[in-house]
């Protein structure tokens, strides 16, 4: 009897133990997410590359971008290089939660929803979804107008929400990437297409003669770095980094650079 009391009482010490262990181990794992980016010396983002100006290829195949410049500086205040891993924006959130890489930039607007399953940090710019349509369509003004037309917005994005919420429309075309969208509206197969602002902003700007984007702003969107919930260390030390940039004007020098107007300015 005192044989089998020994043996429950050593069995419910090493449960005890173990799980002491098992969840300091845990958690060290998750705060060792910096360090071991510091000691790898570089920091892999997962990232997209149809979503201009915020991150696309160039005419030479470069990936560039406001989240390019973005990331690239956050990775220098880390002491480290970014590495870019490429994929659709519908299948971001499921890739940075199997630990394919370290975190995701790629104008993720932070919402009620994706915080479900993963931490955002502190919103290192501001959009919001708008309307653009090709010059000449003066019968679409507003949202009201795009009743029994055809819409286009991009796969698993924010727009794709706001682009749902908008009744009446004849058809609604979701697109893996928003150029392709664009393509689609340039030759009158959609009517409009649902955007983020600087996106918009950035396409009339390279073609004023073919597009347009219409007063109005459908929704206001944060955006954030995302990370797993557990990778506290480096959020906590990337949301400094972002205070940083805002107070010395590196956020502001990117978004005229890309946007053409400072974002930042109150």
């Amino acid at each position: 009897m005192k044989k089998i009391t020994a043996i429950i009482i050593t069995v419910i010490f090493g449960a005890i133990l173990f799980t002491g262990c098992g969840s300091s181990t845990k958690k060290d794992t998750s705060s060792n997410l910096l360090e071991n980016i510091k000691k790898s010396g570089k920091i892999v983002i997962g990232t997209e590359e149809g979503y201009p100006p915020m991150e696309f290829r160039d005419s030479n195949g470069q990936l560039v971008g406001f989240d390019v410049d973005f990331s690239n500086e956050v990775a220098k205040r880390l002491g480290v290089k970014a590495e870019f891993l490429v994929m659709d924006f519908n299948g971001i959130i499921l890739a940075l939660n199997s630990k394919k890489f370290d975190a995701a930039i790629a104008s993720i607007s932070i919402t009620d929803e994706r915080r479900k399953t993963t931490d955002f940090s502190t919103p290192y710019v501001v959009g919001g979804q708008v309307i653009t349509v090709k010059n000449g369509r003066e019968d679409i003004k507003g949202v009201d107008d795009l009743k029994g037309k055809v819409i286009a917005c991009e796969l698993g994005t924010t727009g794709e929400n706001v682009a749902n919420g908008i009744k009446g429309v004849k058809e609604l075309k979701k697109y893996d990437k928003v150029t392709e969208a664009f393509q689609d509206m340039s030759i009158g197969r959609v009517d409009a297409t649902i955007i983020d602002q600087q996106v918009g902003g950035y396409y009339i700007q390279k073609k004023k003669d073919e597009f347009k984007m219409l007063e109005g702003i459908l929704s206001k969107e944060p955006m954030g770095v995302a990370y797993r919930k557990e990778d506290d260390s480096l959020k906590n030390e990337v949301d400094k980094i972002i205070g940083d940039m805002k107070k010395d004007g590196t956020l502001s020098k990117l978004s005229v650079k890309w946007f053409g107007f400072d974002a930042y300015k109150d």
